[in-house]
Parts: C-alpha cells; sequence; structure tokens
C-alpha cells in the first residue's frame, strides 16, 4: 500500500478586481487556492491488473493520479496527422503485436487500421487510444477522463472488451481508469477502486455481466448498415440467407449463410460485427449459436473459411470448430468461375477453413 500526499496550489493574481470581490464575498483566497489530497493506493507491485480512481469533477482524480503515475498519467495520444493507425504504434511493436491488441479492446476492422485517426469515430478513438497505452512502455499506464468522450453504450462495450482480454492474458500491462463516470465500474470490473468523493478504498472482485444475444432471421435491407464494417466488400450474395443478432433490442451482428453446393451443407459467408459491440465476443457466440440452430433445422455440414484474426482465433479456441485447411496463398480462380470478374477469390491472402463440429463435441 502506499499512500499519495498530493498538494494543489493556485496562487493568486494579485487586482483590484479581486480583491473587490473577495471583500464582497468575505472569501478567504488563500486558504480557498490551496488543497491537499492524503490516500491510499495499492502498491505497483501488488497482485492487481485493473484499478479505477472514480469521482465527481474537481474531487482530485487527476491530481492524485498524477502524483501517483507522473508521466504515465495520458489522457489522449498524440497521433501523427497523415498516419495511419497501425502506423502510430512505433517501432518496437510488431505489425502482428498491433492487430493483436487492437482486436483485444475492439477495434476489430481491418479498414480502421489503414485510416488516419482523425477519421475514426470518436468511440473508435477512445478504443485506438487505449489500445496505444496498452503497448505502451512500461508496466503501467493510467488514462485520464476514460470513457468521458464515448456514449454509455460504447462505454460499457468498450470497458467489456478491454477487462475481457485482460482476462485472457492478451494484454498484460496493469491499468489505472480514472474517470467521473461510475457505470462502467461493473463492466470494466476493476480489483480496486479509489473513490475520490468519500478518499475509501475498496477492492472488488465482480462477476462479468452477460449480454443477451437475440438472433432472428431478417431481410437483407439491413446488410448495408453492416456493409461498410466487412473486411473485403459490401457484397451480399442475392441468395443469401440473412440473420441478424440483437443486443438490448439493437442491431449488433450481421450473418448470412449460403448453400454450398450440396443438400444441407452450408457455408457461412458474412459475419460482421458493429463497431460499438466489437471485443466482447458477440461475433463468436453469433457463430457458434446460428450454427447449433442450422443444425437442429437439418444442416449436415456447416463452414466458414475467413482470413479476419477475430474469427480465426475464435474458431480455434472452440470445441465447437474443427480446423479444417489453410490455404496460405488463398484459393485460385478456376473451373466455371475462372473468367467470371464478378466472382471474388481469397487469391493473394491466408484463408483458414474450419467445419461445426455440433453440439456432441461438446455436451
Amino acid at each position: 500500500m502506499q499512500t499519495v500526499d498530493a498538494l494543489v496550489e493556485c496562487p493568486v493574481p494579485e487586482s483590484f478586481r479581486v480583491r473587490q470581490l473577495a471583500g464582497m464575498f468575505d472569501v478567504p483566497l488563500e486558504e480557498k487556492l490551496t488543497r491537499r489530497f492524503q490516500v491510499q493506493l495499492p502498491a505497483e507491485d501488488a497482485p492487481w491488473q485493473v484499478g479505477m480512481i472514480v469521482g465527481d469533477s474537481g474531487s482530485g482524480k487527476s491530481t492524485v493520479a498524477r502524483t501517483a503515475y507522473g508521466s504515465r498519467l495520458v489522457q489522449r495520444f498524440h497521433w501523427k496527422r497523415d498516419q495511419a493507425v497501425i502506423d502510430g504504434f512505433g517501432s518496437s511493436n510488431s505489425t502482428r503485436t498491433i492487430t493483436q491488441a487492437l482486436v483485444a479492446v475492439g477495434l476489430s476492422s481491418p479498414i480502421a487500421w489503414c485510416q488516419r485517426y482523425r477519421s475514426l469515430s470518436t468511440g473508435q478513438q477512445f478504443r485506438a487510444d487505449v489500445a496505444r497505452g496498452m503497448l505502451a512502455r512500461g508496466n503501467l499506464i493510467a488514462l485520464d477522463e476514460f470513457t468521458s468522450v464515448v456514449d454509455r453504450t460504447t462505454a460499457r462495450m468498450g470497458c467489456m472488451a478491454l477487462r475481457r482480454a485482460i482476462d485472457r492474458q492478451q494484454l498484460s500491462k496493469k491499468l489505472v481508469a480514472v474517470t467521473c463516470h461510475r457505470d462502467a465500474i461493473p463492466w470494466l470490473r476493476p480489483d480496486w477502486v479509489l473513490d475520490m468523493n468519500s478518499g475509501q478504498l475498496t477492492r472488488r472482485c465482480l462477476r462479468p455481466p452477460q449480454l443477451q444475444l437475440a438472433i432472428h432471421r431478417c431481410s437483407r435491407d439491413l446488410w448495408p448498415m453492416f456493409a461498410p464494417h466487412h473486411y473485403l466488400d459490401g457484397k451480399l450474395n442475392p441468395a443469401a440467407r440473412c440473420y441478424v443478432g440483437l443486443v438490448e433490442d439493437r442491431p449488433a451482428v450481421f450473418a448470412a449463410t449460403l448453400n454450398n453446393f450440396r443438400k444441407n451443407h452450408l457455408r457461412v459467408t458474412r459475419l460482421v460485427t458493429l463497431p460499438t459491440y466489437q471485443g466482447v465476443g458477440l461475433g463468436g457466440r453469433m457463430l457458434d449459436e446460428l450454427a447449433d440452430h442450422l443444425t437442429t433445422e437439418g444442416a449436415t455440414h456447416i463452414h466458414i473459411s475467413g482470413s479476419h484474426p477475430a474469427v480465426v482465433a475464435h474458431c480455434n479456441r472452440s470445441a465447437k470448430w474443427v480446423f479444417r485447411q489453410l490455404l496460405k496463398t488463398g484459393r485460385r480462380r478456376s473451373g466455371m468461375y475462372r473468367d467470371n470478374p464478378h466472382w471474388k477469390t481469397s487469391t493473394g491472402r491466408a484463408v483458414a477453413t474450419f467445419c461445426f463440429a455440433g453440439r456432441s463435441q461438446v455436451d
């Protein structure tokens, strides 16, 4: 345990009006413009991974964090104006490490990785800053104004994605979130919370919140909402059967299947999660639960082929999916599709194929 003693002093500019106001309201300026904060924080080498300093505006959150963590307290990072996000992490991190961190915090779109930081949405910028902080040098990062610039749904999903990645040891750095938003606590699940309103330090062990995912058949009219976020292109086969996953009655995940040239053989041809809901496992849940449902409807073979690291990682972890093949340079055009320019192939990129093992493999 460490004691943080922070003294804030604000010098009073000498002027006639300042003294006039002090006299009018009988304000002892020297006393009012000096404030001391004395609080307890867990030692950095103690067994914790995520901490939070929370309190109302003006309660001394940033002052205490700055005293305790110095230059490791960051509000927002500086990103070069004409640099892609993927290039903003420094030369010490490999492309693989950077993309893994971005996927872990829920910024899962390769399209977003190649854009300038200023071109991203506010929610995507928040996740990019978190990923950069978690890959910064040192074993601890403190993020000031945590979730303050995003809507509360994005904040909740971002917190859940970050904690999920930390629990899976995808991110190893210790994190201290400094915020005035108490609604982030059950989603980030900090190991300790310092409440600046009361000065009390408490340790917590909260269960992860459960998101309810409702899957329904839908028309292709919903596809334009998801198309910009697919990592390949925005086309959808006219014969595709479409499904949507709802979270709190809002569209969050989209999936589409195609008949794979044989009766009851299906291929998952599209799986897209909206940026707000990325990083919390909804895409994997959608894939598993949809495959279960299609199996009960009579499908005997279901497979998915893809290059996206989140899809590959989920299928590798899940007992419901069995790895079938890896095409390191993709699939070449052949047969009746050799000369068809509208038939998109995976030539030039690595593609992994997984087959659904069914309920019997996991029950």
